[in-house]
């Protein structure tokens, strides 16, 4: 098969379209004929060399696929081949066929296209479990999306909303606003222009948000403690814009705030199972009910992985960038 590999970190053009040996289904996996993955941060990240795979991960990028099942290893049960489904990955997604653990495999909700339900797997996975796993984001609180018109972003208000939360995102660009406006999201903030802490006690009388997604890391640590409202919750999946700060932990004391940090790709296989149990039980309804949708910037073929790295790390697009092999 053909897969894009990293013969050395660097730039996008450090991906590199080669051949290479096909991946053969491991005891409780199964073999997906891929037809189309998403770029997400963590593919940047691991082309520059600073992200490397958990230990036994495929190393070519791509956290989750869609496609069809080609063949079972040994114990599958309760899926056949032929069945389309979207996954969840460890690494690998960008080739032409990979192996997955059954815990980490869905069906493509009914009314999506397999194509689409690429951009499916990480988003739900990394929205639910940690706004409503980890920080039990409630009917009628307010949450926070930093990065608001990203992957991630874009499915954390749709999923809010569903609940009944009040949803702010933060942006840097009229576009995007404008686009986070239409899913449903109630607190607009365009970063470059506006101050996220003032505006959301402005719009909350003062109260804050419930619960910060953040992506940022160390250079939006103190401000989102300060935006957080009484016994708020501070959930981290990025560091953006950096590792290290200094936070004042009389803050959090006085506000009976949690800070919490959380990656996805290098937890157990169990803990992965559970989480996408979970999505499957409560996001594919609202999927297949068209109350929540991948958002889908643009698609483009596998071969021009670096192009679309390129789209990424300039931020110019909403939502998803999708990658197919046919």
């Amino acid at each position: 098969m053909y897969a894009i590999t990293i013969p050395e970190p660097g730039g996008p053009d450090a991906l590199v379209w080669s051949e290479v040996p096909d991946p053969v289904p491991d005891e409780g996996e199964v073999l997906v004929e891929v037809v189309a993955t998403a770029v997400n941060r963590a593919d940047v990240v691991q082309r520059q060399g600073f992200y490397d795979p958990p230990p036994g991960a495929s190393p070519y990028p791509g956290l989750e696929c869609s496609g069809r099942i080609t063949a079972l290893g040994p114990g599958v049960s309760g899926w056949a081949v032929g069945d389309e489904v979207c996954a969840l990955l460890a690494g690998g997604g960008y080739a032409e066929k990979v192996a997955v653990p059954v815990g980490q495999l869905l069906p493509v909700p009914d009314g999506l296209d397999v194509v689409t339900a690429a951009a499916l797997p990480e988003v739900t996975a990394t929205v639910w479990s940690n706004v409503f796993m980890l920080a039990h984001l409630r009917p009628g609180e307010t949450l926070l999306v930093h990065g608001g018109g990203s992957g991630i972003g874009t499915m954390a208000v749709q999923l809010a909303k569903a609940v009944g939360a009040r949803v702010a995102v933060t942006v840097g660009s009229r576009e995007k606003l404008e686009r986070c406006r239409e899913l449903g999201a109630d607190i607009l903030v365009d970063y470059r222009e506006q101050d996220f802490v003032e505006e959301i006690h402005k719009v909350t009388g003062g109260a804050g948000a419930d619960v910060v997604l953040d992506i940022m890391g160390a250079k939006y640590l103190n401000r989102n403690i300060d935006v957080l409202a009484l016994n708020g919750r501070l959930t981290i999946i990025g560091l953006q814009g950096g590792r290290k700060a200094e936070l004042d932990l009389g803050k959090l004391l006085t506000k009976r705030a949690a800070v919490m940090g959380t990656t996805l790709r290098s937890r157990p296989l169990a803990e992965k199972a559970a989480i996408m149990a979970a999505v499957r039980e409560h996001v594919w309804p609202l999927v297949s009910g068209g109350r929540v949708r991948p958002v889908v910037d643009r698609t483009m073929p596998l071969r021009d992985a670096a192009e679309a790295h390129r789209v990424v790390e300039e931020s110019s697009h909403v939502g998803k960038v999708l990658l197919t092999t046919g």
